[in-house]
């Protein structure tokens, strides 16, 4: 045997090797480039789009899109997207001035086009137990005390009129992915099937774990009132008839004045609140102050605007399944049936998804 034959094989050998190697990187390649804005994004793309996507989500989990600043890398990662998929609604200001500096002009998925969204006065309005307009009032005060104190320089985090946090109610979150699917067949036809296939599978999980929060919340009493970090359960009450209120508005970077605080503790006298909820990315010393107030404990940490890295809540499903627990485990009285449970059951059995899955 030659030395030039022995020279030889190892040469193939690492040439064999160099393209396995490089094959994951082809098969990346292949995938359709999705940016996301935030984490519960990213989890709802990844289940519609599966193996045939890759998804960069610009806020990671338990980061806060309300104050999030991008950065060049954000730029970078857009312009060499094929799909960006953001909620709308003015949740995230900076995203239009990101999309203009990245010179991105591909597809563009808005989440919540076609949901029916609350204005922030509908709040109150869709609290089916007759609870005093608490909560609207004390967010109006504290709107007018935010821009006596001159924060009105953060324009970006203003969400207008209408509550962009949708996905809290499960059959708004079904527009969601409908939007996404039809974004992922539009960007890449080749796999429409399997984003159909995969977007029908997803959805009937999401009335699974739908009608899991029912039956739970349906065990706490009508009366019941909760506090959590911030305005971003609006979708929620309306959908499952927990009634929330918050010691500062739909922003996270807002601080609630000392005469806010006071009057909230007002409220918490006079309605039933039964119990305090830290939330993942707001301020928990805030609600550390009302416990020590109150004497109210503090009952668990719930889940609004960006998912966990890991554990239950690092799924958009694993997240509303993990806060209906929190409050049931929480407020619940066993044996109690809220009224109306009928009322939500039909409501939910005639939902229409055949608009979904076309």
């Amino acid at each position: 045997m030659s030395l030039a034959y022995l020279s030889y094989r190892p040469s193939r050998w690492l040439v064999g090797v160099s393209a396995l190697l490089a094959l994951p990187a082809a098969i990346a390649d292949e995938r359709v480039q999705v940016v996301t804005s935030f984490s519960i994004l990213a989890d709802m793309v990844e289940n519609v789009g599966g193996e045939h996507v890759e998804v960069t989500s610009l806020v990671a989990a338990d980061g806060d899109a309300h104050v999030y600043s991008p950065s060049p890398g954000d730029a970078r990662s857009l312009a060499n997207a094929d799909l960006v998929v953001f909620n709308g609604l003015l949740f995230e200001g900076w995203m239009e001035r990101l999309i203009s500096a990245s010179d991105y002009s591909g597809a563009l998925v808005t989440a919540t086009d076609g949901v029916e969204p609350l204005s922030l006065a509908e709040h109150e309005d869709h609290d089916e137990h007759g609870h005093e307009e608490h909560g609207h009032d004390q967010h109006a005060h504290e709107e007018q005390d935010h821009e006596e104190h001159g924060h009105d320089d953060h324009a970006d985090h203003d969400h207008g009129n209408e509550d962009p946090h949708a996905w809290q109610d499960m059959q708004q979150a079904e527009v969601y992915v409908a939007n996404i699917r039809d974004g992922l067949i539009a960007a890449d036809a080749d796999n429409a099937d399997a984003y159909r296939a995969n977007a029908e599978q997803y959805l009937q999980e999401m009335a699974e774990v739908d009608a899991e929060i029912r039956a739970l919340i349906d065990e706490i009493p009508a009366s019941t009132s909760v506090i959590t970090g911030h305005d971003s359960f609006g979708y929620f009450s309306s959908a499952y008839g927990v009634n929330f209120l918050s010691p500062v508005g739909l922003s996270t970077e807002a601080d609630p004045s000392g005469a806010s605080m006071a009057a909230l503790v007002d409220v918490i006298a006079q309605e039933n609140v039964q119990a305090l909820f830290h939330e993942n990315m707001t301020n928990q010393s805030i609600i550390n102050q009302l416990a020590e107030e109150t004497g109210l404990p503090i009952a668990g940490t719930l889940y609004a605007d960006a998912l966990t890295a890991e554990g239950e809540a690092s799924t958009y499903l694993g997240m509303m399944r993990h806060n209906a627990r929190v409050l049931h485990d929480a407020l619940a009285e066993p044996g109690y049936i809220k009224p109306g449970h009928d009322d939500h059951e039909r409501d939910h059995d005639d939902h229409d998804h055949s608009e979904h899955n076309h």
